[in-house]
């Protein structure tokens, strides 16, 4: 192995200009490191990160607490190949989420309070899809979720991210202070309009003065986020004491890193251009490209792999039917449905993307990436689908996907082999598992029948709907490499 390059934190504390919701894998891999690199090169102090958990892990503020908000990145491009980071950008950890006590809130007040600071210009989420508590299939807020009817109950005590927003917002709107600008980094498509209607819809619920100033006022840029950071193993943490980290709160990722953002920011930002940000118009071509061709083809190695005692995303690219496979649908149903720039090469897209997943490096679990498929696959695959059925094409490769996730929703891979469905919908899903346990056929009418995750359009196309049983069928009795011959012959 070559000796990784090692870079220090910037040893300077700094003023908090960012406050994130999401202290998680992904943040401290991505847009924390921007801000690292980006305070590295200018000296620039003034854009230190307030960083906060809205989950159940206190475990990781408190520990991020103990090691004075400085931790590792290890960045691989290949097992040989790794520079080692030290982050330092995050200046405060907070915690806002329920503790092993049933306890909620713990740090809530110091965070609404540094939301609503005129020094706070930013707030950034890397919350999930399902931490905007949206209609997969309709983008409108989920007004009878609990957590939602919680924060119209009790506005000033707010446990989601939408309710955290609202009266920070609230909070500055009485003070005369201009509202701060809030990016979404998460996957979902229009992901700043999404926000935005999230945040509005719930206002509504408080008060419509309140919700008409922050849908003309408060800027939701959208933008697109890619670096493929895995959850932590034992074996990654063992990998990075051989190297001289001993770091609880490490993270590991692929060297590749991607961040395109809408630049809509009127009480300023750091010059991420420098660290290679692209800041344009429009990101709405470029995250469309990146749902449909990397996450659509994650979802399906994760659902088929998982199915067939397949790990990790490296084992399944080394499937050659599962590889071929993806790729057909990266080129013959993803690629078709995209409208890019000129100049963007698809075909070398999908290629990049195959080799990212070839990393070796990397054990980016499949069970991982199969969690919250019901808030997912809308956009990863069913948006496409939709595209295509609406021009009288078909998606076989979607649909033999959407077989897989039906399938997997039932906690047993095709082996027998237990696990747990880790979704929002999970209890719906068992319902309908024990319901039509002895007719595939009415199993999958009742899921394409979720209008909560199918668009009614394409449930409704007979052809689509008769695809996904024969793969369902085909995959429950011949299993994985059954299923993909059949696919090959269509």
């Amino acid at each position: 192995m070559m000796a990784p390059q090692r870079i220090e934190a910037t040893p300077t504390s700094g003023q908090i200009g960012i406050v994130h919701l999401g202290l998680g894998a992904f943040h401290r891999a991505h847009q924390a490191v921007y801000l690292e690199r980006y305070r590295q090169r200018s000296g620039d102090i003034s854009w230190g990160v307030s960083s906060a958990n809205l989950r159940a892990s206190v475990g990781l503020v408190d520990g991020l607490r103990t090691a004075g908000q400085r931790y590792h990145v290890a960045e691989y491009a290949d097992s040989e190949r790794i520079t080692l980071r030290e982050i330092g950008v995050i200046e405060e950890s907070l915690f806002s989420g329920r503790d092993s006590s049933n306890n909620w809130g713990r740090d809530r007040e110091t965070l609404l309070t540094r939301m609503a600071s005129v020094d706070t210009c930013i707030v950034t989420l890397t919350v999930t899809e399902k931490g905007y508590f949206l209609n997969p299939a309709s983008g409108e807020l989920k007004a009878d979720d609990p957590m939602i009817i919680g924060d119209i109950a009790s506005p000033q005590q707010p446990r989601t991210a939408p309710g955290l927003l609202v009266e920070a917002l609230a909070r500055r709107r009485e003070a005369g202070i201009a509202p701060f600008t809030v990016l979404s980094c998460d996957n979902m498509p229009d992901n700043g309009q999404r926000t935005r209607q999230a945040v509005v819809q719930l206002a509504e619920h408080r008060d419509a003065a309140l919700s008409s100033w922050i849908a003309s006022e408060v800027a939701f840029p959208c933008s697109m986020v890619d670096r493929i950071v895995p959850a932590m193993t034992d074996a990654d943490f063992e990998r990075l004491a051989v190297l001289g980290i001993t770091d609880p709160n490490a993270v590991v990722c692929e060297a590749f890193s991607q961040w395109v953002v809408e630049d809509d920011f009127p009480q300023g930002r750091p010059d991420w251009e420098a660290e290679g940000v692209e800041m344009v118009a429009d990101v709405a071509p470029f995250e469309t490209m990146k749902l449909r061709m990397l996450n659509g083809s994650h979802s399906l190695l994760a659902y088929l792999g998982a199915l067939s005692s397949i790990e990790t995303v490296y084992d399944g690219i080394n499937h050659d039917k599962l590889r071929s496979l993806l790729r057909r649908y990266m080129l013959e149903e993803a690629a078709p449905t995209l409208d890019m720039p000129e100049g963007i090469d698809l075909d070398a897209y999908a290629d990049s993307l195959l080799a990212r997943f070839a990393n070796d490096s990397l054990r980016h679990r499949l069970q991982q990436i199969a969690m919250d498929g019901s808030q997912k696959l809308p956009q990863r695959w069913l948006s496409g689908a939709l595209k295509r059925s609406a021009a009288g094409q078909t998606s076989p490769c979607v649909a033999l996907g959407m077989a897989a996730w039906i399938r997997y929703t039932a906690g047993e891979d095709l082996e027998g082999n237990g696990y747990t469905v880790d979704d929002p919908l999970a209890k719906r899903f068992a319902d309908l598992h024990h319901t039509h346990s002895a007719d595939s056929s009415a199993l999958v009418a009742a899921y394409l029948a979720m209008d909560d995750v199918v668009p009614n359009a394409l449930a409704a196309d007979k052809t689509f709907a008769q695809a996904v049983l024969l793969a369902y069928q085909t995959l429950t009795q011949d299993g994985l490499n059954g299923a993909l011959a059949a696919l090959e012959r269509n």
